[in-house]
């Protein structure tokens, strides 16, 4: 089994597993914490030249991560949520490497007892602009605090300030059909 979750990375969400299986009710795992291309995932130079290994090194843990919940009947009570804090555009800077882009990027939410539809929003065919659905930060956070049972209408206070938790975001309603 350790094997199937491939290196550090792996191994690390195989711990997670391990811990949730367990009882513990967040786990956060980082990726690329060893910086396995050189660069990490911020690649403006030429970092891009070793991005396969990094993406190589994702895809197997977190398909194992995915089957192997499955197979233990804990898929549907356990959320995955993958994302980074922008994106990518499609060429490539003169440094060789791909700077940020903002406007458009992909994030995933798998398990936690959504109704999984495959893709949800659609981007233009350079992947830059919205075209279809739209989720804003807020409404991604509000979807992920509905699946997990938390009431995403509440405020957090700083003393007296309150403090939305999602900044008045409304849950993906097509994922909970």
């Amino acid at each position: 089994m350790r094997d199937s979750y491939g290196g550090e990375f792996g191994q690390r969400c195989l711990l997670a597993r391990r811990l949730t299986e367990r009882g513990v009710r967040f786990v956060e795992v980082s990726h690329n914490l060893n910086f396995l291309n050189g660069a990490g995932w911020d690649v403006h130079n030429e970092g891009i030249l070793q991005q396969h290994a990094l993406i190589r090194e994702l895809d197997t843990a977190l398909g194992a991560l995915l089957a192997d919940l499955a197979e233990k009947k804990q898929l549907d009570r356990t959320l995955l949520v993958i994302t980074t804090e922008f994106g990518r555009p499609p060429e490539f800077d003169s440094g060789g490497g791909r700077g940020h882009q903002a406007s458009a990027f992909a994030c995933v939410l798998a398990g936690g007892g959504l109704r999984h539809t495959g893709a949800y929003g659609q981007t233009d065919d350079l992947g830059k602009l919205i075209v279809n659905d739209p989720v804003s930060v807020p409404d991604f956070f509000a979807t992920i605090h509905a699946s997990l049972g938390i009431d995403y209408t509440k405020n957090l206070y700083d003393q007296d300030r309150p403090v939305p938790i999602t900044d008045m975001g409304k849950p993906i309603e097509r994922l909970f059909a």
